[in-house]
């Protein structure tokens, strides 16, 4: 009987142990490590894209016209940029993007680019890669490559925005150099 209790509180200990690895495994990931190796901290005027979550898709959210769909990203988009002014970004002069077809960053030290963009409508879960491009040369300097980054349950306008307000942590972290305000 000692032995069959030992077992049991042996495997109770080893299944306590592993709950946080399994709710970590399942939590999203903020992404929250410094992924380019070039210094992006001296950036001051930053041209940031549009991210495209594709107007076609309409119907697939939930809407009853195009345009809808369309003006909820454009303001997705909006909110993005103003709570990288406010929380992630402050101390720089943010430039954003019109629309998805503007790319003038011109007067801009850095071109942030989003890219590979997939909506996630039933975990509304938003993936894209980020392109660091130096704007007066074209090219590239810095890239992290597609990472989903997860919303909440709040539909799709609110879960899409609590993944870009993971997607401005991560540029807080790229641009800035250093981790974000625990709590952000």
């Amino acid at each position: 009987m000692k032995k069959v209790l030992a077992i049991v509180a042996v495997l109770a200990a080893c299944v306590a142990s592993s709950a946080p690895a399994f709710a970590a495994r399942h939590k999203p990931s903020h992404f929250l490590d410094k992924e380019t190796t070039v210094d992006l901290s001296g950036m001051k005027r930053i041209f940031i894209g549009w991210v495209d979550m594709h107007e076609d898709d309409w119907s697939a959210q939930g809407y009853t016209t195009r345009q809808e769909w369309a003006d909820t990203i454009a303001t997705l988009n909006a909110g993005f940029v103003s709570d990288l002014m406010q929380n992630d970004l402050p101390n720089r002069t943010l430039v954003p993007a019109k629309n998805k077809d503007d790319e003038d960053a011109k007067g801009c030290d850095l071109y942030v680019k989003f890219t590979d963009v997939k909506v996630d409508y039933d975990n509304y879960t938003l993936t894209l890669a980020i392109h660091f491009i130096d704007p007066k040369s074209g090219q590239e300097i810095g890239l992290i490559g597609a990472h989903p980054y997860s919303g909440s349950t709040k539909g799709p306008r609110g879960s899409f925005a609590v993944a870009l307000q993971q997607v401005g942590q991560k540029l807080h972290v790229e641009i800035a150099g250093t981790s974000p305000v625990a709590g952000q």
